[in-house]
C-alpha cells in the first residue's frame, strides 16, 4: 500500500477538453465521426465566431481535424476527431465516472 494519498479525480480533468462547449464538440464529433460546422453550431447553440474559437483551441491541441471544401456551390467546413481527440474524450469520460463514483460513495446521512 502506498503512503502517497490518492489524487482526487477532479485533478485528472483536462482543461482543454472539459470546457462545456469543447466537451460538446468532441462528443458530437465522436457520435457523428464527421460533422459539418453549421450542424455543430446549431446543435450546440453557438455563434459561428464562438464555435470557430473553440475549434481553433481543439485543432491546436491536435484533438480535431478541420476540412474545408464545397458541397455543390456552397463552401463547407467539416471536422472529425483525431485519434488523440478520441483518446482525450475517453479519458475525460473515465475521470468523470471516477468523480461521480466518489460522490455516490460518500453518504452524507452517515456523517450526521
Amino acid at each position: 500500500m502506498s503512503d502517497e494519498p490518492e489524487q482526487h479525480p477532479v485533478n485528472g480533468l483536462d482543461d482543454v477538453v472539459h470546457q462545456r462547449v469543447r466537451l460538446g464538440i468532441l462528443t458530437v464529433a465522436h457520435q457523428a465521426r464527421r460533422v459539418e460546422f453549421g450542424f455543430l453550431r446549431t446543435t450546440l447553440g453557438l455563434t459561428a465566431g464562438n464555435l470557430s474559437q473553440h475549434l481553433a483551441v481543439l485543432e491546436k491541441a491536435g484533438l480535431v481535424e478541420i476540412e474545408k471544401g464545397y458541397e455543390g456551390r456552397r463552401a463547407r467546413t467539416w471536422l472529425s476527431l483525431t485519434p488523440a481527440g478520441d483518446r482525450a474524450l475517453r479519458e475525460e469520460v473515465a475521470q468523470l465516472k471516477r468523480l461521480i463514483q466518489q460522490i455516490e460513495q460518500a453518504d452524507p446521512a452517515a456523517e450526521s
